[in-house]
């Protein structure tokens, strides 16, 4: 292909009523409605794709379906060179159909003549925005491209830069306009006036300036954030030095990939700031550098702010334009920076702040930060570190059953499965169905499809020598699970399911079929609920056509190890325990909750989040130093809290447990905690292999709940005591380990009702290492 795998983010440019007048062309010309999709080529016979950008691609009769990897994503059509001037078309219509708000560039390619094209192009950009978040029609008029394109020798339109990715976009017939076409209703980005440095009116407790460990005589570029984590910047607000970064919500969208952050303003009034904590960088530091890719025309201000003292609020900036700076861009990336001498006034002992503004079209940064001396240079973000190796676990090697294996599921029946009990996905789940077969695209890897083996357990000990079979096509990317029912085989008990055992699809496929045996599920098989197809991270689909037991495997299929997945739980299983298990929250509510936890006398369990564990001045250290000397429980909540199963690779996930657990060891030297929390509650084979192989610890417990005050659903709603209703009814249900946060003031001022709602229940409240029966546990006093 000819199309070059290209980025060049929030290209400037503007859509305007045409002036073009029809001279030949007598009706419009359709240049994909996507019937020939199979065979490579558009309806002009040229050819159309993705040329694998996306996470996803898929078309129908009308328009393609896409979701984009990342911020380097697109889809071209190409066509033989178009005088679309001379031939009276005055502009180019498609459907398109996006999240609400969002917003993509769209490139116009041309050649220098029709008559001597030879298969190069130049590009010209404009940005289509606002989009409704239904199916739209779009007319985009031959005027308003930058770079001055020659309109009568188009070869090629591409659809790229689109401001959301991991969610679903469509675009459908797409069709040379024959004659003018009309002012669109919503016109694209155009050159916006220089607005002055605004300083953001609220800023997030910080983290104390990193302490420098080199010698003095040697000086290494201090790191100002590597946009390592998504969650990180736009969840909990920090930068690398853990200091405050944040668009405030003025970005059209902020979106971290590889190391690089792409800024999409949303108008002449979005921002970007970084934090650094009062940093002296006299004698030391003479600048910042950090990687710009940027279309041509672009344009933004720089500003450098300062404090008159460490603490005060009063910060003053110097703002310098990007013309001011010098700097030009034509959609390379390339390395930036800038003298702190060329901000007149600034006092170095002091530095306070970086500060973005007045952007006129997207931008993608690179690492940033302090260079040493006088002369530029750049952060390189480190590769990934080698990740310990996943842990084994043994299993049982069992002679094959005499009983037949069996067919589970054959997708025939909506409703139910081969063997007439329930099949579905959960609510909000992409499922088809068709053929005897189902067709399962999600991008939250929370969602799952499940197949019950019985009404109420099954018991699958005489088929621990048989193997899951699962024949499928697509993607492997997802966890399955098989579940274990409560005691009493009652789904009205809580918990339900018990617990489950995952492996990971791909570990054990080839192309079209995936063998797992029965025994690498840690489960109690005399009380099996049944398979659960869960932890999908990525949005190509899955079609699966049959899932059953069988007892042998093709001779030519090696089975893998069973890798380590720790201990999945829901309940504690001392009897007669109870445990409060609360997850962090907001540190202005800590003083109340450590008020309440003292005057009930009672241990629990802190699940934390690491990088706000180490921001000095919010108080939670202290306030977890304070917790720990009274017998209360320290655990792990990842380090920015994502949905850590739904990360793109391993080492996102490792990221994410390594981090979290050198926070808490800042905090608490001499802890090694193997209880670990997922954020959202989401888990998957990938989450708990990597954190047993990090916690070099082939069992740790990964904590659910069950009991859920639904603190995220009613806090803050007009009806706050529902989270009262929520505890009430799971409590009578038989749930004993429990979730909430101290996000809200209701949710905190119910928790002495919580407390004495489980007291009443009999039950004798404790931690959750003590409620597990953990050997290692404090003993109950």
């Amino acid at each position: 292909m000819f199309f070059e795998r290209w980025f060049a983010a929030g290209l400037a440019g503007i859509l305007a009523a045409s002036g073009v007048n029809a001279q030949a062309c007598t009706s419009n010309l359709l240049i994909d409605n996507f019937t020939k999709w199979t065979s490579g080529v558009n309806n002009l016979e040229s050819p159309n794709g993705d040329d694998g950008s996306m996470e996803f691609i898929a078309a129908g009769t009308g328009q393609v379906v896409f979701t984009p990897k990342d911020t380097t994503s697109y889809f071209y059509e190409s066509f033989e060179c178009q005088p679309a001037v001379t031939n009276g078309y005055g502009g180019l219509q498609f459907t398109v159909e996006g999240p609400a708000g969002a917003s993509f560039a769209l490139e116009l390619q041309t050649t220098s003549s029709c008559s001597a094209n030879d298969g190069t192009y130049k590009s010209h950009y404009t940005i289509i925005e606002n989009l409704t978040g239904s199916r739209q029609t779009i007319n985009v008029p031959l005027v308003g491209f930058d770079n001055e394109p020659n309109y009568d020798a188009v070869v090629g339109w591409v659809w790229a830069v689109f401001s959301q990715s991991n969610v679903q976009w469509s675009i459908g017939n797409i069709t040379w306009i024959c004659g003018n076409v009309a002012q669109p209703t919503s016109p694209g980005s155009t050159s916006v006036p220089t607005r002055s440095t605004i300083v953001p009116t609220a800023t997030r407790s910080t983290i104390a300036p990193p302490v420098t460990t080199s010698q003095p005589a040697t000086c290494f570029n201090l790191l100002i954030d590597d946009w390592a984590s998504q969650s990180r910047l736009t969840f909990l607000g920090y930068n690398a030095m853990g200091q405050a970064t944040s668009d405030d919500g003025t970005m059209s969208s902020v979106v971290v990939s590889n190391n690089r952050v792409l800024l999409y303003p949303k108008d002449a009034s979005s921002y970007f700031y970084s934090q650094f904590g009062c940093l002296n960088a006299n004698n030391r530091y003479g600048g910042i550098s950090f990687r710009v890719r940027a279309a041509r025309g672009t344009s933004f201000s720089v500003a450098l702010g300062w404090s008159d003292s460490c603490g005060s609020t009063n910060v003053k900036t110097v703002s310098l334009t990007t013309a001011q700076l010098k700097w030009t861009f034509d959609g390379t990336e390339k390395l930036y920076s800038f003298p702190f001498s060329v901000f007149s006034g600034v006092d170095t002992t002091k530095l306070d702040m970086i500060y973005f503004s007045g952007l006129n079209a997207g931008i993608i940064l690179g690492p940033m930060s302090f260079y040493c001396g006088s002369t530029a240079t750049e952060y390189v973000a480190p590769a990934s570190s080698p990740a310990p190796s996943a842990l084994t676990r043994t299993t049982t090697q069992v002679a094959t059953p005499s009983a037949k294996g069996y067919v589970i599921d054959t997708f025939s029946n909506e409703n139910t499965n081969s063997l007439g009990e329930w099949h579905g996905p959960d609510e909000g789940m992409a499922v088809t169905f068709g053929n005897n077969a189902i067709t399962i695209r999600t991008n939250d890897s929370d969602q799952s499809w499940n197949t019950q083996l019985a009404n109420k357990c099954a018991d699958l000990r005489n088929l621990t020598g048989g193997y899951l079979h699962i024949a499928y096509s697509g993607s492997n990317k997802f966890s399955i699970a098989l579940q274990q029912h409560n005691s009493k085989c009652n789904e009205t008990m809580a918990p339900y399911p018990e617990t489950w055992d995952s492996v990971e699809a791909s570990r054990y496929a080839t192309t079209s079929d995936i063998y797992v045996p029965i025994t690498h599920f840690s489960i109690n098989l005399q009380r099996v609920i049944g398979f659960n197809l869960r932890g999908f991270y990525t949005s190509e689909p899955t079609t699966i056509t049959k899932i059953e037991i069988v007892t042998s495997i093709p001779p030519n299929f090696k089975i893998p190890p069973k890798l380590a997945s720790g201990r999945l739980v829901f309940a504690c299983t001392r009897p007669n325990s109870f445990a409060f298990a609360i997850d962090d929250g907001n540190p202005e509510y800590i003083p109340q909750v450590m008020k309440i936890l003292k005057e009930a006398n009672i241990p629990l369990t802190f699940f934390t989040v690491g990088l706000p564990l180490l921001d000095q001045s919010n108080g939670l250290a202290a306030a977890y130093k304070d917790m720990a000397s009274r017998g209360h429980q320290i655990a792990l909540h990842s380090y920015t809290h994502p949905k850590m199963e739904g990360l793109a690779t391993e080492q996102a996930i490792d990221w994410e447990i390594q981090n979290d657990i050198g926070a808490v060891r800042q905090v608490f030297p001499n802890l090694r905690s193997s209880y670990f929390r997922p954020p959202f509650g989401t888990e998957g084979a990938r989450m708990r292999q990597r954190l047993a192989a990090n916690l070099n610890d082939p069992e740790p417990y990964i904590v659910g709940w069950s009991i859920d005050v639904e603190d995220w659903l009613w806090a803050e709603s007009s009806t706050p005591n529902k989270q009262l209703d929520a505890f009430k009814r799971d409590l009578a249900k038989g749930g004993n380990l429990m979730v909430m946060h101290y996000l809200h003031q209701s949710t905190v001022d119910l928790l002495p009702e919580f407390i004495k709602l489980a007291k009443a229940s009999g039950k004798r409240l404790m931690r959750v290492d003590q409620c597990l029966e953990d050997p290692k546990a404090p003993a109950l006093t």
